[in-house]
């Protein structure tokens, strides 16, 4: 859903550097550089206007987060969150996460999230869905060998295609719920505002995929 233009985006994001990144193909393999303390990294995918990124490091201080987004408008309101809560285990950067292994160094990456995204129903259109193979090529570029995938959707439909690529591709579950909000999993759960505004209307769909076998 695209988001109105904020005039004060512009000036808002040059104001605030040292919380967003622009120029994200500089940072690769280095992103540790961009905080505080050298921790794991996690990222999302489509942070959107930052709900979950913003109580996910409140919540762990114990991890770097770094929130993705290409909507300008959409992540300068996030950015407001971030510069409010003032969080030193916390950066957004502003550019298209389609390309994720150009951003990143190779298994410089703890954890993936995928939260809500664009479900791109029609058949024709599979491709540009965050979690076909294509996507998958990357993420497992980027991530440590003992790193999820984590997604989070209230799309039955692409949460079953979800489920087939990864199977296809060779993935192992750590955990799936077809209705987190009402299964035991739901104490830990961080909602996106999407999730809060909709979680009413149906179930909410999880799982924790790996590349290679969750060590016990």
């Amino acid at each position: 859903m695209r988001v109105r233009n904020k005039p004060w985006a512009d000036d808002y994001i040059r104001d605030h550097q040292d919380y967003i990144v622009e120029d994200a193909e500089n940072w690769v393999g280095k992103w540790s550089e961009r905080f505080t303390k050298k921790q794991p990294i996690h990222i999302e995918i489509g942070t959107g206007k930052g709900q979950f990124i913003v109580e996910m490091a409140k919540q762990h201080p114990e991890i770097n987060f770094i929130g993705i987004e290409i909507q300008k408008s959409v992540i300068a309101i996030a950015l407001k969150k971030v510069v409010a809560a003032d969080l030193p285990n916390l950066q957004l950067v502003h550019t298209d996460g389609a390309d994720v292994d150009t951003l990143f160094g190779k298994h410089e990456i703890d954890t993936i999230y995928l939260n809500f995204s664009d479900p791109w129903p029609k058949k024709r259109h599979a491709k540009r869905r965050l979690t076909s193979p294509k996507f998958l090529d990357s993420y497992k570029t980027i991530l440590k060998t003992d790193a999820p995938v984590v997604f989070k959707t209230d799309n039955r439909g692409l949460f079953e295609y979800s489920l087939i690529t990864f199977n296809n591709y060779g993935m192992y579950f750590d955990m799936l719920s077809l209705d987190l909000h009402n299964s035991e999993y739901m104490e830990d759960n961080v909602e996106t505002e999407y999730e809060h505004k909709f979680s009413a209307k149906g179930p909410i769909y999880k799982v924790e995929a790996y590349f290679n076998k969750k060590e016990d």
